[in-house]
C-alpha cells in the first residue's frame, strides 16, 4: 500500500472528573468519552525520499518534531527502522486548541496509517500502547466511540453506543491551554464532581434526557471564570432548544446535544448571529 486516506475523528467530553494528581503532576480523571463525526483529513503516501514531509492547511501549526501527528510517523519510523520516507498531509477541520483532541487525533490517524502502509501487524493493543507514549488521550482516538477513560485517560472502557442524535460545535474566539487549567483547579470538600457512574447507568438505559442530567465538566469552573463567554454560548444554545450544553475538555469549545436536527441548525444560525462563537458545525454522534 503506497497511500491512504483517513478521517481523524473529533471527540467530546460526556462527562469529566478529576479524582486527585499523581506526584508526575499529571491528573487522574474519570471521563466519558464519545467521537463526534467532524474530522480531520489526514492522507498519507510513501516518498522515494527519506524522512518525514507534513503540510497543513493552517499556517501556525509546526509542521516538524514539535507537531505531535509527526512524531507518531517517527515513533513507528524509529522503531521498525523505516527508510521509506512518507509525506503525510492533514487539512485541519477540528478547532485548534479546543478540547476537541484535534492533535491527538491525528497522530492516532498516523500510527493507525502507517500500521497499515507498512504492514507493520500491529494489534489495537499493541498501538494503544505506543500512543500512550504521545499523549494521554491518543489511545482513545484509536478506539473511538464512547468509553470511560480513567488514571490519566488512558484506562479504557468500552460503553455501549449512545443514541445518535444531533451535536451543535461552537468555539469562541479564544484558545485554551490544557495544561494551564489543570493546574487552575482546586480539589476540595466543596468541589461538585459529576456523576460519573449515574452516567453510565444512563447510557446503557439508552435515556438521551436522563445523561443530560448527569453530564458535567469539573473543568469549567476553571475555563469559565476566565472566559465568561463559554457561559454565555451554553445558555444560548440551552435557550434555543438544547438538552444539554457543556464545555468539552478543557475547552472553551462548547458542544451541545439536540433531539432534532433541524432544531441544532436552527440553534446554530442564531449563535452565529449573536456572533459570540467564531467556529460553529452542525453534526452528529459518532458510533463505532
Amino acid at each position: 500500500m503506497n497511500e491512504i486516506r483517513l478521517k481523524a475523528l473529533a471527540k467530546v467530553n460526556l462527562g469529566l472528573d478529576v479524582t486527585g494528581c499523581r506526584e508526575d503532576g499529571y491528573h487522574l480523571v474519570r471521563m466519558i468519552m464519545q467521537t463526534i463525526h467532524l474530522f480531520d483529513s489526514v492522507q498519507m503516501e510513501k516518498t522515494s525520499e527519506t524522512g518525514i514531509q507534513l503540510t497543513t492547511n493552517i499556517k501556525f501549526l509546526p509542521v516538524d518534531e514539535h507537531n505531535i501527528a509527526y512524531k507518531a510517523a517517527r515513533l513507528l519510523m524509529e522503531e521498525f527502522e523505516l527508510t521509506q520516507g512518507i509525506r503525510i498531509d492533514i487539512k485541519k477541520c477540528i478547532p485548534v486548541s479546543a478540547g476537541m483532541a484535534g492533535g491527538s487525533t491525528d497522530a492516532a490517524a498516523v500510527l493507525y496509517g502507517m500500521n497499515q502502509m507498512y504492514d507493520l501487524k500491529l494489534s489495537q493493543k499493541q498501538l494503544a500502547k505506543r500512543a500512550l507514549t504521545l499523549g494521554a488521550d491518543v489511545p482513545y482516538c484509536l478506539m473511538r466511540g464512547t468509553a470511560l477513560a480513567e488514571g490519566i485517560g488512558e484506562k479504557l472502557t468500552r460503553l455501549p453506543a449512545i443514541p445518535r442524535c444531533p451535536v451543535v460545535i461552537a468555539k469562541p474566539g479564544i484558545s485554551v491551554s490544557t495544561k494551564w487549567v489543570y493546574d487552575k483547579l482546586s480539589l476540595n470538600a466543596q468541589t461538585n464532581h459529576p456523576d460519573i457512574d449515574q452516567l453510565i447507568i444512563d447510557i446503557k438505559q439508552q435515556d438521551l434526557k436522563a445523561m443530560a442530567s448527569h453530564m458535567g465538566n469539573i473543568l469549567e469552573e476553571v475555563t469559565i471564570k476566565e472566559y465568561p463567554v463559554i457561559a454565555q454560548i451554553k445558555d444560548h444554545l440551552m435557550e434555543h432548544g438544547a438538552i444539554i450544553a457543556m464545555m468539552s475538555g478543557s475547552g472553551p469549545t462548547v458542544f451541545a446535544l439536540f433531539e432534532e436536527r433541524g432544531a441544532a441548525r436552527d440553534a446554530a444560525d442564531a449563535l452565529r448571529a449573536s456572533n459570540l462563537a467564531r467556529q460553529i458545525y452542525v453534526t452528529t454522534i459518532f458510533n463505532v
